[in-house]
């Protein structure tokens, strides 16, 4: 039997092995993973890292290896406009470094590098990981949880933790019901090329079919998170090189020069997914299989790694104090320091949609007055800054403060 079975290989699976092995050497933790071996290093994306996020990689000894790969964020403007408008006033602008040590709020990062660097953390810590072995089923007893894998062996495990994506199956097994609803909306997905520099400026721009954000990544690139209707965005992702570019051209604008498309094109359905419980019996939820969230607020990735500071602190104090760490008692601990702040961060961004994907002339008068006074109040600012980057309130799990469990 093991300790700890984490059924998921992506950011979230990897990070919490990692970060239970490297808190707890004498834990026994393994991961499985239905995808093949290789197939992360397929991933055209790019995800912002909030500082918190950055804290956490740090301590666990990733982000140097990360680091020559990953762009700081300095500034953020925020437009509101129509595609065929003329000119795109800036309503809201967050510059400098977010954090007291003067460091960026938050990086752009390849997706493959964060990977990569977990890969080889877990592999250096001695994490056994199965690919191309998903958990298909499991029964919980009264010491352990016995799971049936794809190639028919079985697991033993004291915990099971489901980091299996926003259409958990490892979820529906357990009986956690979800509140989820569709935007009728998908995030289109790719890279771009610009003659001029972005001198680390990240812009959102708010049209009237959803949020297009531009993102800096290293050299003149930027990463694009472009927001459509589904069946616009299925029309713009199967044309052809040309009119898509076309209709890139419109969104992204001119300031920068010259656009040339040099990552892979693909399209993610948006909707809001909230687990109603994070826990059962020797089984516990974490990243996208708690919470789907839109990208409006580029915060989906970073709740994730928040789960996994928690989760992690929990496992590790409870196996400290010789307590059982799949009992209901111990795992609740984790799902009352995680439902609160994951509500939340639902709430804002559904707000958030609603609000900025239409083209109702009242209610853009009245958010461009919002964001227009918030631009006008220094300490509102900082405070948005602070809940960005993922470091406010009290009580914050350890490794998103930068110190070790």
């Amino acid at each position: 039997m093991i300790d700890i079975l984490v059924a998921g290989g992506g950011y979230v699976g990897l990070s919490l092995a990692v970060a239970l092995k490297h808190a707890a050497p004498h834990l026994q933790v393994e991961l499985v993973d239905g995808a093949p071996a290789t197939a992360w290093q397929r991933d055209e994306r790019a995800s912002a890292l909030v500082a918190a996020a950055t804290n956490l990689l740090q301590v666990l000894g990733v982000w140097e290896q990360i680091a020559p790969e990953a762009e700081p964020i300095r500034r953020m403007v925020i437009t509101d406009s129509r595609t065929s408008d003329p000119v795109r006033p800036v309503f809201l602008t967050f510059e400098g470094a977010g954090t007291a040590d003067d460091a960026p709020f938050a990086h752009m990062v390849p997706n493959r590098a964060v990977t990569g660097s977990l890969l080889s953390a877990a592999e250096r810590l001695g994490v056994p990981i199965h690919w191309a072995t998903s958990a298909v089923d499991f029964t919980t007893g009264p010491h352990a949880t016995e799971v049936r894998l794809s190639s028919g062996e079985t697991v033993n495990a004291r915990l099971l933790v489901a980091c299996d994506g926003v259409r958990s199956k490892l979820r529906d097994i357990a009986g956690i019901k979800t509140v989820r609803w569709e935007y009728g909306q998908s995030g289109i997905v790719t890279m771009v090329e610009h003659e001029r520099p972005h001198e680390g400026t990240a812009e959102e721009h708010f049209l009237p079919a959803g949020p297009f954000a531009t993102l800096p990544m290293t050299g003149n690139r930027s990463s694009l998170v472009w927001t459509e209707r589904t069946e616009d965005a299925e029309r713009l992702i199967a044309s052809d090189d040309l009119l898509f570019e076309e209709e890139l051209e419109r969104r992204f604008g001119h300031k920068l020069g010259a656009l040339k498309v040099v990552g892979g094109r693909r399209a993610f359905p948006l909707g809001l997914t909230l687990a109603r419980a994070f826990v059962a019996p020797r089984f516990a939820l974490a990243g996208d299989a708690a919470h789907g969230i839109h990208p409006i607020s580029g915060q989906g990735l970073n709740l994730g790694f928040k789960d996994v500071a928690a989760l992690a602190e929990t496992i590790v104090e409870a196996d400290r104090l010789g307590q059982d760490i799949g009992s209901l008692a111990v795992l609740e601990r984790y799902e009352t320091w995680r439902r609160f702040d994951t509500f939340r961060m639902g709430v804002t961004t559904d707000v958030l949609t609603r609000l900025f994907s239409n083209d109702v002339t009242p209610i853009r008068v009245l958010r461009d007055v919002g964001l227009g006074i918030v631009d006008r109040l220094p300490g509102l600012k900082s405070y948005f800054i602070r809940q960005a980057e993922g470091l406010s309130g009290h009580n914050q799990p350890r490794l998103l403060m930068g110190q070790p469990i």
